[in-house]
């Protein structure tokens, strides 16, 4: 009965925090990466020029910032710096203004109007008990809430399409414009069941903990996240991938940090039909088709509130944003993408040469899609930003083929691990232990619950579940 031990598969943001919270319950720990550099899609690198920092994967995290489970690391102590802009978000439009996501729910509201007060009654509420809501919507357990009226009040709206929540709640464009940009982080149709819900999850964060991104990229939150995993005696082999799962028995606990269709090549012929063929009806959603620029200077918008945020969307009106958002999910490429975009560089020196800028931007396309979206891109952004073309030095194309080729749980290009529609969003594989037919092994990656963003949630309620189960088994 000596020391018991867990291996994790993958050190994506997810497995490093089932590595961590293994290593805190008194295992010992390897975590195996097939890559050369750990951090799955939290990754950064030299993409266009020499001196400009990019972000393979994900850039801007309300969610990573929010998060229980990171929370409770004090990451700051372990290298993990978070770089805030003045305002969260700016949504530029036609006339040539923008509509901009304030941390204060109140300057945000009196931009809008007549709107104001339904955009305060949205808001206020979760955004003043972040903390309270976050406990009970990222642990995403089927139990009674400890906060059911905050709960509540979440839950029948989250439910809504985006598109029918916006008219109920707004009269005029510009609110229900900067709520749909966000909405469409969930890559679902805009006209979807829950489409509602990123929206006031990501809006509620943005207002209670900021949008901010790490100071010299998204690599610092997997190096903070290996540096508390090392403190605690675990360890990180990279350029060490694993082909099967024969190739870690032997440990106590194997953890995941896989995409259903990847354990499946794992597991071989170890699984037996019923779950095997729930693996196999996963569903992915909509791939991303990325950009990276070096830019010789600042985006020129010409809303120039703009310039106050790291992150723009670039999608005008709630209709064309649901045009766009419904083409992908249809199969179409959009002609008109609604684009996310950031620019870090404006407040994260480290990021470029002096006097230099980076950028990155990507749009919602079908899955597993080989064209280009670039012109459609760079057309949006002049559209708002009229110049663009003429500060760009160098750029790095990424269509959805290529972003699963750097990180294989980007299957098809899909960044949010799986469709989240209401049939995959609560109910996904293994959602209530995170186990799987085999004895100690358990998948934790944001396949399963609550699903896509850096918060590590995922990788930390998949051991919490494992390390019950085993001292269950031992006594």
């Amino acid at each position: 009965m000596g020391k018991p031990a867990a291996v994790v598969i993958g050190s994506g943001p997810n497995g490093l925090s089932a590595a961590i919270h293994a290593a805190q319950a008194g295992f010992e720990v390897e975590v195996r990466e097939a890559a050369v550099q750990p951090g799955g899609a939290a990754r950064s690198g030299e993409l266009t020029l020499p001196g400009f920092v990019h972000d393979l994967g994900s850039a801007v995290h309300p969610l990573g910032i929010g998060s229980p489970f990171f929370s409770k690391l004090a990451l700051e102590r372990h290298g993990l710096e978070w770089v805030h802009s003045p305002a969260e978000l700016a949504h530029p439009l036609d006339d040539g203004s923008a509509v901009i996501l304030e941390r204060d729910v109140r300057q945000t509201a009196s931009q809008f109007g007549s709107d104001g007060a339904a955009y305060r009654r949205l808001f206020e509420p979760l955004a003043e008990n972040w903390w309270e809501l976050a406990g009970e919507i990222l642990p995403l357990r089927f139990r009674f809430p400890k906060h059911p009226l905050l709960l509540a009040q979440f839950g029948m709206r989250a439910l809504l399409p985006c598109t029918v929540l916006a008219k109920a709640l707004f009269r005029e464009s510009r609110a229900a414009a900067l709520f749909a940009g966000v909405c469409a982080h969930s890559s679902l149709e805009l006209d979807a069941p829950i489409s509602a819900s990123f929206g006031i999850v990501l809006g509620a964060a943005g207002h209670a903990v900021g949008w901010p991104v790490p100071r010299g990229g998204a690599q610092s939150i997997p190096s903070a996240l290996i540096h508390v995993l090392t403190g605690l005696g675990g360890r990180v082999v990279t350029n060490s991938p694993v082909a099967s799962l024969r190739e870690v028995e032997g440990f106590d606990l194997v953890f995941c940090d896989l995409t259903p269709r990847r354990f499946l090549a794992l597991a071989e012929e170890r699984l037996r039909p019923p779950f095997r063929q729930l693996l196999e009806r996963y569903r992915y959603g909509p791939g991303v088709f990325k950009v990276d620029w070096a830019l010789r200077e600042p985006i020129p918008w010409r809303a120039k509130d703009c310039a106050r945020a790291i992150t723009v969307h670039l999608g005008g009106s709630v209709e064309e944003m649901a045009a766009s958002e419904r083409a992908a999910n249809q199969g179409r490429p959009p002609e008109r993408p609604f684009v996310l975009l950031a620019q870090p560089s404006l407040f994260d020196p480290t990021r470029a040469p002096r006097g230099k800028h980076a950028a990155w931007a990507y749009c919602h396309v079908p899955n597993g899609w080989t064209g280009s979206a670039l012109e459609q891109i760079e057309s949006q952004i002049e559209r708002f930003a009229p110049g663009f073309g003429e500060c760009v030095l160098a750029r790095a194309v990424h269509n959805t083929i290529q972003m699963q080729a750097w990180n294989m749980n980007l299957e098809g290009g899909d960044i949010n691990g799986g469709k989240m529609d209401l049939k995959q969003f609560a109910i996904r594989p293994t959602w209530r232990r995170y186990g799987t037919p085999l004895k100690g092994v358990y998948l934790c990656s944001s396949c399963t619950p609550p699903g896509g963003a850096v918060h590590g949630m995922c990788g930390y309620q998949a051991a919490e579940w494992a390390i019950r189960d085993f001292r269950r088994s031992r006594r």
